[in-house]
């Protein structure tokens, strides 16, 4: 009989998770197309893809530490990576001054600052297995704050009674990704990337229920997040549409790995990792 510990299985999940994360990391495409024709960002943050290339950077690091078993972690955060910071390329390059000031704060704070302190501290307090096991833990601790992100889609669904703002292709992705990284993990006994997405999965679960409870329901149209909606239509979109759903975004960025710890991807922001 197989066992789900087997490195076989490691390989295969790993796989999964990295072009599940992959799709997800793409969610933003449409929005930056738009940003891109219309020469302006229109209102749309920054704050998940800086967020979701801190969570990607900071897996590679745990990956560099881990050595072992750790190519899958390689792949998917070099990918995003390189996504997440043509994402925020894109959005430095039309956004407003002040808005490109903000931005600007946010990569120092996270990739210099908090990155740099993460790295500088465990090389100077710890070393070994203890080193991997404290930026595992920081890691882990990361991916539970980015999946509690859609927290605020999960109460704004309730409280309107429409799922307007929460796309059902979204966020059954985003459930597939958390499940392919957490069985990644548990077959690996790597516990670090397996715990936080048992919590994504939990969250994605939630969203299904939601989205078939609410679906073909029009709810209130007076509660609405500013956040969300967008200053030149009130029709919005997410994602995967053309509008973005910043809250989930930002476990899909993260939901990579880390959200989707992959990835995970961040999610889009929009899947972490």
């Amino acid at each position: 009989m197989a066992d789900i510990h087997d490195h076989q299985f490691s390989v295969l999940f790993g796989l999964l998770g990295n072009i599940l994360s992959f799709l997800v990391y793409l969610a933003p495409l449409p929005t930056f197309y738009r940003i891109f024709k219309k020469k302006s960002t229109e209102g749309f943050q920054s704050i998940p893809y800086s967020v979701a290339l801190f969570s990607a950077m900071l897996y590679l690091y745990y990956a560099f530490l881990k050595k072992h078993d750790a190519l899958m972690l390689y792949t998917i955060n070099s990918v995003g990576c390189f996504i997440e910071s043509f994402y925020l390329f894109v959005y430095l390059l039309y956004a407003t001054k002040s808005a490109r000031i903000y931005t600007t704060k946010l990569l120092l704070f996270f990739n210099f600052v908090l990155l740099g302190l993460i790295v500088v501290g465990t090389f100077v307090f710890s070393k070994g297995s203890q080193r991997v096991s404290i930026v595992g833990w920081i890691c882990a601790v990361f991916s539970v704050c980015v999946f509690a992100a859609p927290l605020s889609i999960i109460r704004l669904v309730i409280r309107t009674k429409s799922v307007e703002y929460m796309p059902f292709s979204l966020s059954f992705f985003l459930t597939l990704c958390a499940v392919t990284w957490f069985l990644y993990g548990f077959a690996l006994r790597d516990y670090y990337i397996a715990t936080p997405n048992i919590l994504g999965f939990t969250f994605g679960i939630t969203q299904m229920i939601l989205y078939l409870i609410y679906r073909g329901n029009n709810g209130s149209k007076e509660i609405m997040l500013p956040e969300i909606i967008k200053p030149h239509e009130q029709a919005n979109g997410v994602v995967q549409i053309s509008v973005i759903n910043q809250p989930q975004e930002a476990a899909a960025a993260n939901g990579v790995l880390g959200g989707i710890i992959g990835n995970s991807q961040i999610v889009p922001s929009e899947l972490n990792v």
